[in-house]
């Protein structure tokens, strides 16, 4: 349970008043108290889990362990996450998390939702109480996220987000992109009233919105937005009342910029801010961390210890409303704890959750529960069309036309749109690889339409061979890009045999793939064989000439048709800012 009730609750009142031994003092620590914001000195006593007092040095307790004089500090919030795009199960994705020192996520289900509607929404979270971490739910408000713009296998629709929302882990109705605000459609303003009905915020989406569009998208009750891309529009969204969600995932690279502005105009203290990572692949969670390399990011850019530890806590735990269960070391709260020798550069060398000690020295000492997954999530891709070259044409007269060309940015989730004029060839318009402009198709793989999208993308800096995704926000369908059609449909044809997964193929050949068949999303397999596999596949794409630090995570963002400024669909190119779709052709 998530509320305390009678009996657990007189339990612990009468521990506080010391009328038994607790199960554990963890004495001799120094404790960050993210509520005074002072470093005190301190004995954590626990009794079933949860916190009785910080300053337990007159309890007693059936067992005590020396924190060595340690930093004790709340376990961390990622306050904003698709566990489905870590490419590894929730059970399996504890050995990354945990270990560095997050026990909490806020996450949003949409993909696998996207795929496979309510029954696949409950499949993921199966093992959701026997996991070593929290998981709190987002409830996913967009499934379609552009109904009429793409073809996705499930849908959420009012009826299924009002039952999430009364689970007792739903914190929240998940982010929710302005189009539905701004264009008032009653469907989506239903879901924020149900979500506030019940005492829950919703999440904002607010990419790309200035001025009175952003004043109307904060008047349709969103609370936070984690697209800010640096600290004039955070700054906005806080002028407003919007919380922050400082984002620091695989293609979305956030921090530097928003907190390098808030420490040089002394704006550092906000309880508004505070961590996510939104999507972020499995090899560099192990590579550079997880919400501790946000932290101490933070605090290499200026923000003092305390307070980058507060905005990866206390603030998260606040905003959500669940302070009263976690966010905190303080009586009555879940004993989630971190054990540091450093508060300059915070390494967690012990974690502790709900108690239990489930974390040391970088590795998991628990085991999380074995993925139980229905056999039918495990056939999810089926392709009408797209597995032949000839599927890839983008027919045209002439010599040459001209096109529109998404242009993506360095580390970041929007692009930009750009023209080009490309030459035609038996009547099929080319990539020009001289210019890196590369064919972009979107391939339907729920069985029902067969539909393809095609245009043209600027940056994967590939000179040969194709590389594809079934990993495509939000509809998942199939997306690939390459410089010749007969590739890009050998990549199409191995994902399918693989139900799901990341493929790169040349000369009509794969040459790399990792399969994820659990929703064509996720692989069941030990985290340590995703991520040999995943960096093997990104080597090869680098030996072609590839340029980009994580392929496979900024394809799957280019599909995404609520992010400006053009996103590509099975159902063809689309104007995010208009919602509209347009011509592959200026």
């Amino acid at each position: 349970m998530l509320i305390l009730n009678l009996d657990e609750r007189r339990k612990l009142i009468q521990a506080g008043l010391g009328d038994f031994a607790l199960d554990l003092i963890i004495k001799n620590v120094r404790v960050v108290n993210v509520y005074t914001g002072k470093v005190e000195t301190g004995a954590i006593g626990i009794i079933d889990g949860r916190i009785v007092t910080p300053y337990a040095f007159d309890y007693d307790a059936e067992k005590v362990i020396d924190g060595g004089d340690r930093f004790a500090m709340p376990g961390f919030f990622d306050t904003h996450v698709h566990i489905d795009s870590t490419l590894v199960v929730p059970e399996n994705l504890s050995h990354l998390i945990v270990p560095h020192g997050t026990t909490t996520m806020l996450a949003d289900p949409m993909e696998i939702a996207n795929v496979a509607g309510l029954q696949g929404f409950k499949a993921l979270l199966n093992s959701i109480h026997e996991l070593p971490y929290h998981i709190f739910l987002e409830v996913s408000s967009r499934v379609p996220t552009a109904p009429g713009l793409e073809t996705t296998g499930g849908e959420l629709d009012l009826l299924a987000v009002r039952e999430i929302l009364c689970w007792p882990e739903a914190v929240s109705l998940g982010e929710l992109d302005p189009s539905k605000v701004l264009e008032l459609r009653d469907e989506y303003l239903l879901k924020v009233e149900a979500a506030q009905t019940l005492g829950k915020i919703c999440n904002g989406h607010a990419v790309g919105r200035v001025g009175k569009e952003l004043v109307a998208y904060a008047c349709g009750g969103l609370s936070d937005d984690h697209e800010c891309v640096d600290y004039a529009e955070a700054l906005t969204r806080l002028q407003l009342g919007m919380a922050v969600l400082i984002r620091e995932g695989s293609t979305e690279r956030n921090l530097d910029l928003i907190l390098k502005g808030m420490v040089a105009d002394g704006f550092i203290g906000s309880p508004h801010l505070m961590f996510c990572t939104d999507d972020k692949h499995p090899d560099e969670i192990l590579e550079e961390g997880h919400i501790d390399f946000m932290v101490n990011r933070a605090i290499e850019l200026g923000v003092p210890p305390v307070t980058a530890i507060q905005m990866a806590t206390i603030n998260a735990a606040k905003h959500f409303r669940i302070e009263h269960i976690v966010g905190s070391l303080t009586p009555a709260r879940w004993a989630d704890i971190i054990l540091a020798e450093n508060l300059e550069n915070v390494v967690p060398s012990d974690v502790y959750f709900k108690g239990q000690h489930v974390a040391s020295e970088g590795k998991l000492i628990v085991e999380p529960p074995a993925p139980e997954y229905p056999d039918w999530i495990y056939q999810t891709v089926e392709v009408k069309r797209g597995k032949q070259a000839e599927d890839f044409i983008l027919a045209a007269d002439g010599d040459s036309a001209k096109v529109w060309v998404i242009d993506l940015y360095p580390d970041q989730i929007i692009n930009e749109q750009i023209q080009a004029d490309l030459r035609v060839e038996n009547g099929s318009v080319m990539p020009d690889l001289s210019l890196d402009y590369l064919k972009l198709a979107v391939v339907e793989r729920h069985g029902k339409n067969g539909n393809i999208g095609v245009t043209f993308v600027r940056g994967f800096g590939m000179q040969k061979g194709a590389l594809a995704s079934s990993v495509a926000h939000d509809h998942h369908n199939i997306i690939v890009a390459g410089t010749n059609d007969t590739d890009m449909a050998a990549c199409v044809r191995v994902i399918e045999e693989m139900q799901g997964g990341l493929a790169i193929a040349v000369g009509g050949k794969v040459l790399g793939k990792l399969p994820l068949p659990i929703g064509g999303l996720m692989s069941e397999e030990p985290v340590d064989d995703v991520i040999e596999n995943l960096e093997e596949i990104n080597d090869i794409y680098r030996s072609l000439g590839g340029t980009l630090p994580a392929p496979f995570m900024t394809i799957s963002f280019i599909g995404l048709p609520t992010v400006p400024k053009l996103g590509l669909t099975d159902m063809g190119l689309v104007d995010v800012l208009e919602h509209k779709l347009i011509s592959p052709f200026v």
